[in-house]
């Protein structure tokens, strides 16, 4: 595979519209939860990126035909199948997990291996384990791979300990298949979690409480086919209002839910950036004088993890000194350093970061240790004098479509190379 990078030349203003794509961390779950039912679904708003190609081959490996047909998923996954995910696939994307509780539900039986995917932490899948192990399945971990086995699912009362999303998913769509009406308590309430609840009852699944942190589900019930149109990218979008920030432009947002970005929206506000509902979607204007912030990054609505690198470019260029605490991953601050060779002044303490204003950014080769990260370096190339170069932005390409065209789109100077 030849490693491309991003050739940035900063200082341009970001004017004009774009369009996010569908939620990356919404429709790699509607991909697995078509595996609930032998008939076809088609996903609607599916972005090209390289996780959903990543699952796609998994659901292929587990005997499921997937074609895309432009912005459209067609998945089905028929009356046989593979039980088992494999690590050369899984070790690429560690949301693959979530095939876990479809399979278990549907076929009894599954074997994935234990995933790899981002280097922000050890993100544990203990608790989609646990869940599972109440609902009466047989877990085993051997070789390398998590085994599942059930001959009937029974319902259950499941308490997480931390609103996780992908446990949230996970347990969701093994519930539709146990007996009786499953509660899971302490749920994670993402806006891509209620997509998904959305598609399963649209298949026939009876889900209570989407949005909540009680979620009900009452199974078995025998799902159907449909047809569904994946939710806006919060995380795209609020990157893109970032680079509208970081840069001092004037762009409009089109395809995110602004009620999606509550929290993210009021910090930039916070900061001095015009944030404000727009037909069609959000426009964000930045002003050039940003104030410090203070943020912590938390479950939904909360602050997402999944911004706080991008909010740290901002926060750079800003007066005063903004303290971020990171809630959710452990090692979320390892692009640190690679900021502070543009010029950023950040420090972390424990799992804190000191983020003095700094005021301006200098271009400079620096490298991607995962896909949010990426994006934020990116940014930071952006607004910075002169030439940055962001080297191994597979990572971005993991979670962004077209990433440098849409930004070329609204003026920005950045380019993709081969890099050396």
């Amino acid at each position: 595979m030849v490693e491309s990078k991003f050739v940035i030349r900063g200082g341009i203003p970001l004017r004009g519209r774009v369009r996010v794509g569908g939620a990356k961390n919404s429709v790699l779950k509607l991909m697995a939860a078509s595996l609930l039912t032998p008939e076809e679904c088609v996903i609607h708003n599916a972005p090209r990126i390289a996780d959903v190609e990543i699952m796609s081959e998994v659901l292929r490996h587990l005997g499921a035909g997937v074609e895309r047909e432009g912005d459209s998923l067609r998945i089905r996954a028929g009356d046989f199948a593979f039980r088992e995910a494999p690590y050369h696939l899984v070790r690429r994307m560690r949301a693959s997990i979530v095939v876990l509780g479809p399979l278990v539900a549907r076929w009894g039986e599954a074997s994935v291996a234990i995933p790899g995917g981002c280097n922000i932490g050890s993100r544990k899948i203990d608790m989609h384990l646990k869940g599972l192990a109440e609902m009466g399945a047989e877990i085993t971990t051997e070789h390398g791979y998590v085994r599942a086995r059930a001959t009937k699912l029974k319902a259950a009362n499941i308490l997480l300990d931390f609103p996780s999303v992908g446990a949230t998913e996970n347990l969701v769509m093994a519930a539709v298949g146990a007996e009786g009406t499953t509660r899971i308590e302490n749920a994670a309430r993402e806006p891509e979690i209620q997509d998904l609840i959305s598609f399963l009852v649209s298949m026939g699944a009876h889900i209570e409480g989407s949005g909540t942190p009680v979620v009900e589900v009452t199974g078995p019930t025998p799902l159907h086919g449909v047809e569904h149109t994946a939710v806006g990218d919060r995380i795209e979008a609020g990157t893109l209002a970032v680079a509208a920030a970081v840069t001092g432009g004037d762009v409009v947002i089109e395809g995110a839910d602004p009620l999606h970005l509550g929290m993210p929206l009021e910090k930039l506000r916070d900061a001095g950036v015009v944030a404000e509902n727009a037909d069609g979607g959000i426009r964000v204007k930045g002003e050039g004088d940003y104030r410090s912030v203070d943020l912590a990054t938390l479950p939904y609505p909360g602050f997402p993890t999944d911004l706080q690198p991008q909010m740290m470019v901002l926060l750079s260029l800003a007066e005063g000194i903004s303290v971020v605490t990171e809630n959710v991953f452990e090692s979320r601050f390892m692009f640190v350093d690679e900021l502070n060779r543009m010029g950023c002044d950040i420090s972390i303490e424990g799992h804190h970061a000191i983020v003095k204003g700094v005021g301006r950014l200098s271009g400079a080769e620096v490298s991607a240790p995962d896909l949010r990260a990426g994006a934020a370096l990116v940014l930071a190339g952006l607004a910075a004098e002169g030439e940055t170069h962001v080297l191994d932005i597979h990572h971005v390409d993991r979670g962004y479509e077209r990433l440098e065209e849409k930004l070329s789109a609204l003026g920005a100077d950045i380019r993709r190379e081969e890099a050396d």
